[in-house]
């Protein structure tokens, strides 16, 4: 039995039947400061692939056994989505059941805290879906995005709207496709109401057809919200409470959420956000380094331009391990408050990462309805 593989619990020789039998990964022993774990893959040649947190990794093969390894450094406190590539072709580890989605997997560190009310869900399993679903063809998004002479807009979007223990106030996904197909939301929140950790709400699942152009700092995105997306689902038999609506938005689209607050407060004056990019401004694209711009970016400029902030609530939450971000965020959470907001701030364990944000949205939504 080898060393290498032994310390990790993988008992056989590598590459053998009951090598493979006995195989699980990603597997973790304790290292100076955080944590080594083990990631494995059978076949061809592979490397690893991290969500943010680190440059790809290639694997190692075992002598002339069909065993590929890797051996990566790991802070305290991580949870991060992975994938594995081979042959052109990304891969869920299928030695983790934790999936996200057909092709990437979810590894924790074994400090990282729990995440209750999410299952584990492989990669191979079909997530549910929402029963009721609007068709939403919208005239005021139809000029953004897409390329030249496309009217994203004329497309049309499937709105899921899912209400839980019966329905109340709506919580805004944004991206809501990811918290559909790679993250299963709606069983979540199906937990956290059942439990008591959350009143009843109404999601409503929003997709996005351009991240860059529906998120930025324009209010084309929060007027078709207000105008065309509200009045659909309150058509909609679906019972939901537009009254106290919680925007979630993670990374553009916590840009996107607080944007709306600051610029659209008598619609959203409750929001969840994590790791918003508040180093977003309109010239950002074009600089060689966007994160490198004036630390808060465009939200930060309107922050110092509104004074009173007294009717918002908003959770602020970023990764421990995104430090170029942390700086942004901060400026933002510190304006926010002076401003008079009713502001929590919280560092999940992860980077820039929809894998950790998971928890921070249910308690950030749940304190975010809070009165």
């Amino acid at each position: 039995m080898d060393s290498t593989f032994a310390a990790y619990g993988m008992p056989g020789e590598p590459g053998t039947g009951a090598f493979w039998a006995a195989a699980k990964g990603p597997a973790a022993v304790p290292s100076e400061g955080g944590w080594t774990v083990l990631f494995l893959w059978r076949g061809s040649p592979a490397s690893l692939h991290f969500e943010s947190w680190s440059e790809p990794v290639a694997l190692r093969r075992w002598e002339e056994t069909d065993c590929w390894y890797a051996e990566v450094a790991m802070p305290a406190r991580l949870r991060v989505t992975y994938w594995l590539v081979s042959d052109g072709a990304a891969y869920a580890d299928p030695f983790n059941p934790v999936g996200a989605g057909g092709d990437r997997s979810i590894a924790a560190t074994p400090d990282a805290p729990d995440q209750p009310h999410w299952p584990a869900v492989g990669a191979d399993d079909v997530l549910p879906l929402p029963r009721a679903r609007l068709r939403w063809t919208s005239e005021r998004l139809s000029g953004l995005g897409g390329r030249p002479g496309e009217r994203l807009g004329g497309r049309r979007r499937t709105v899921r709207v899912h209400p839980v223990g019966g329905g109340g106030p709506i919580v805004l996904l944004l991206d809501g496709d990811d918290w559909l197909y790679l993250h299963p939301a709606m069983t979540a929140f199906d937990s956290a109401v059942s439990r008591g950790d959350l009143p009843p709400v109404t999601l409503v699942f929003l997709p996005v057809l351009d991240r860059d152009a529906e998120f930025g700092c324009r209010p084309e995105l929060w007027e078709a919200v207000r105008d065309e997306l509200l009045p659909l689902v309150a058509e909609s038999g679906v019972p939901a409470d537009a009254g106290r609506l919680v925007v979630a938005g993670q990374s553009l689209g916590g840009l996107s959420a607080v944007y709306a607050a600051l610029e659209f407060p008598e619609l959203v004056s409750r929001v969840a956000c994590q790791s918003g990019s508040f180093w977003w401004t309109p010239a950002a694209a074009d600089l060689a380094d966007p994160l490198g711009g004036p630390v808060g970016g465009a939200v930060a400029d309107r922050l110092r331009r509104r004074p009173d902030l007294s009717g918002l609530r908003v959770a602020f939450d970023m990764g421990e391990h995104e430090p170029r971000m942390l700086p942004h965020g901060e400026l933002v959470e510190t304006l926010a408050a002076r401003a008079g907001a009713t502001v929590r701030v919280s560092r999940s364990p992860a980077g820039h990462d929809r894998a950790s944000w998971r928890h921070a949205l249910l308690r950030d939504v749940a304190w975010a309805l809070r009165d």
